[in-house]
């Protein structure tokens, strides 16, 4: 791959993540500061999931039909800046949940975009899709980090400023992203639908979204669980970036995987661990050491969960249909999955406490690594398939 193109694309996912890594782990702090509900966070917080169910579709056909990507990425990126502008103002649930919902519909379409516009690149450079998804995990650990201790010393306000800085750079960073060349494929004359209804792919989906919906309650409510159980802001941000660090790890070392395990087996290890981790969590938050151990196995749940789950979805989803693609894994397993884990996870934790929260939330990876299990089935010639990272 051409290294000028690479450090373009690494930088944009760098940024990106930066933005997730100062937004996941302490939004929801900022909303608890305003004196929101639990239940009202996962309100709020789930607007981002179910905006994933919608808007990815829209802009991700209007990418396939129009030929173009990078354009779009532009544009979702400056209304995402407009939007967050916004969130200065806005005060009281009726108010956020317009801001955050209107923001949420930019914002939540721009990832995939950038995931189909870097595939497409990868198809004709034969790069390789961990190295550079690999700096957006360098851009989390480093916002997660550093706002930790920043809130510390300044105050919950600090990270409104941070998260618009970042937005100005993401908004800089889209225009120097070129528009890929999308070779057709044999299969272009295949509508959406048939791709879609092929068993696999709902397999897939479906076992996506049940991961994705114990990591729903994660991502919204494992800062505020931890608070609670008095662990500083700065201490929570390096918890956060310990299971990035990990998944980083994983991200250098999926080549390697993906030439010894099948993409199934690698789904269904990383279900089994989540699992373990989610238990972890809930029953074990007291101890920092079974903490950490259960932030470690953050590289499968989410990292080799995730490359694993892209490239099925590429195979999958090829020509004329790639952006279209990235858009239903991410609406399916993200915005469904996500919204049900933010929602449910919201009123689990008014009503039952922490510890029963995220249990309870072991029992969604279980369900999908059945799912998987069972609904994912290949032949002795797929199995044998190599994609963008081997």
């Amino acid at each position: 791959m051409h290294t000028q193109l690479h450090n373009r694309l690494s930088s944009f996912y760098f940024s990106y993540y930066f933005f997730v890594g100062a937004f996941v782990p302490y939004w929801a702090l900022y909303l608890q500061s305003e004196k929101f509900s639990a239940a009202d966070i996962g309100i709020l917080m789930s607007l981002f999931q179910i905006s994933r169910i919608f808007a990815p579709n829209f802009w991700g056909w209007l990418a396939d039909h129009t030929g173009k990507r990078a354009q779009w990425i532009r544009l979702t990126a400056f209304l995402g800046l407009c939007g967050f502008v916004a969130v200065f103002w806005a005060h009281g649930f009726f108010w956020m949940f317009f801001v955050m919902g209107a923001l949420s519909l930019f914002t939540s379409s721009t990832l995939p975009l950038a995931e189909s516009l870097t595939l497409a690149h990868l198809a004709t450079t034969n790069g390789h899709y961990s190295c550079i998804r690999m700096w957006g995990s360098f851009g989390f650990i480093v916002a997660a980090v550093v706002l930790g201790y920043l809130i510390d010393m300044t105050g919950i306000t600090s990270l409104l400023w941070l998260l618009l800085a970042i937005q100005l750079c993401l908004f800089g960073l889209s225009y120097t992203l070129p528009e890929p060349k999308v070779a057709p494929h044999e299969h272009d004359h295949f509508s959406i639908w048939q791709v879609i209804k092929q068993p696999n792919v709902i397999a897939l989906l479906v076992g996506c979204s049940f991961m994705v919906t114990a990591h729903g309650v994660l991502y919204n409510f494992y800062s505020i669980y931890l608070s609670e159980h008095g662990y500083s802001k700065g201490t929570i941000g390096l918890l956060w970036s310990v299971g990035v660090v990990c998944e980083i790890a994983i991200f250098m070392l999926m080549p390697k995987i993906m030439v010894n395990f099948s993409l199934k087996t690698i789904l269904l290890f990383s279900l089994f661990l989540a699992v373990i981790r989610f238990t972890l969590i809930g029953t074990s938050v007291d101890s920092l050491w079974v903490i950490v151990l259960a932030q470690t196995l953050h590289a499968a749940t989410f990292g080799s969960f995730h490359a694993a789950s892209v490239e099925l979805v590429s195979q999958f989803f090829k020509g004329r249909h790639q952006a279209k693609g990235q858009a239903i894994y991410n609406s399916v397993a993200y915005g469904v999955g996500g919204a049900v884990g933010g929602v449910a996870g919201g009123f689990a934790l008014q009503y039952l406490g922490g510890q029963s929260t995220f249990v309870l939330a072991a029992i969604f990876p279980l369900l999908g690594l059945a799912v998987i299990g069972f609904g994912l089935k290949f032949s002795a010639k797929e199995q044998n398939i190599k994609g963008m990272f081997g």
